[in-house]
């Protein structure tokens, strides 16, 4: 047994230096911005770099020229393709997240689509994040709702939730996270939406049964030409998405979605990011808010 534990310890660590060319950071920026749409221009070469070589050195391949032909072949686009997907997208995202947003969601957004709805009708709400990450944008809208629900009559809502990472989406559907994640949650929110481990040296927590039933998940490229969703949507979260796209993606992308907003439905977009110049059937109601035309 110390014998195997020694041969574990002196075994070399495979370390992978390969070096990204310029011609090939062109061919792998082409594939992630036109069918990704993610922007990668020169500047982000190194950071292409370190993230690529995580898959390589997993792989215990030598250089991204195998890389690049390995994942491109049939095998790769089945088994690794979303690996580099996975690696190559940023997942940056936190409960309660720009916290005005759901102010004026709960203070205006849904007081008044619930009165053009109709009191007494059993309409079901739907709402779509878009870009939901490991999952904290659409449990934060689920407590949220619930919230509401609780204070009025006949009101039902669903959550869908899209990303392109199936990593992230995965992660997202178990809805476990640290306590250092559900850190911005309100006590009052804790109590009533999070399951603390039995181990409480692990300190993890888990969003409750019927929370998790509400939220759909599902992977989504905004790329696609069509998005094939069933039901239009009264709200879509778009937020910190557009931001890695170039202007004329974020048109195109913005008025896809338009399609599956509902007429005087909202739009809610990242504090960084902006309408400003683009062609859309989206008019600003405040900072960040948008309606539908």
């Amino acid at each position: 047994m110390a014998q195997a534990q020694a041969v574990r310890e002196t075994a070399p660590r495979y370390v992978n230096t390969a070096v990204l060319s310029q011609d090939l950071f062109k061919r792998f920026s082409e594939y992630i911005q036109g069918d990704l749409g993610i922007k990668m221009p020169t500047a982000k070469k190194t950071m292409l770099q370190a993230r690529l070589q995580k898959r390589l050195r997993r792989l215990r391949i030598a250089t991204f020229e195998e890389y690049y032909d390995y994942v491109f072949s049939s095998k790769g686009q089945e088994e690794e393709l979303h690996h580099m997907i996975d690696v190559v997208t940023t997942n940056k995202t936190d409960f309660f997240r720009e916290p005005r947003h759901f102010d004026y969601l709960t203070q205006t957004v849904l007081p008044q689509l619930y009165q053009n709805m109709g009191r007494g009708e059993r309409t079901r709400f739907r709402v779509w994040s878009a870009g939901c990450s490991t999952g904290a944008e659409p449990y934060t809208l689920a407590m949220v709702l619930s919230e509401f629900q609780s204070r009025v009559d006949n009101f039902n809502f669903s959550i869908l939730a899209t990303d392109i990472s199936t990593r992230v989406l995965n992660e997202a559907s178990q809805g476990v996270y640290t306590e250092d994640d559900v850190e911005p949650v309100g006590m009052r929110y804790k109590k009533k939406y999070l399951l603390r481990s039995k181990d409480k040296e692990k300190g993890l927590v888990r969003i409750v049964p019927e929370l998790r039933k509400r939220v759909q998940f599902g992977r989504l490229n905004f790329m696609a030409s069509d998005y094939k969703l069933r039901e239009p949507m009264h709200i879509i979260f778009c937020r910190n998405v557009i931001i890695y796209f170039d202007k004329p993606t974020q048109e195109k992308v913005l008025n896809r979605q338009c399609r599956y907003l509902l007429p005087g439905g909202y739009m809610f977009m990242g504090h960084s990011e902006t309408l400003g110049g683009l062609q859309v059937p989206l008019k600003q109601v405040a900072s960040t808010i948008y309606r539908r035309l």
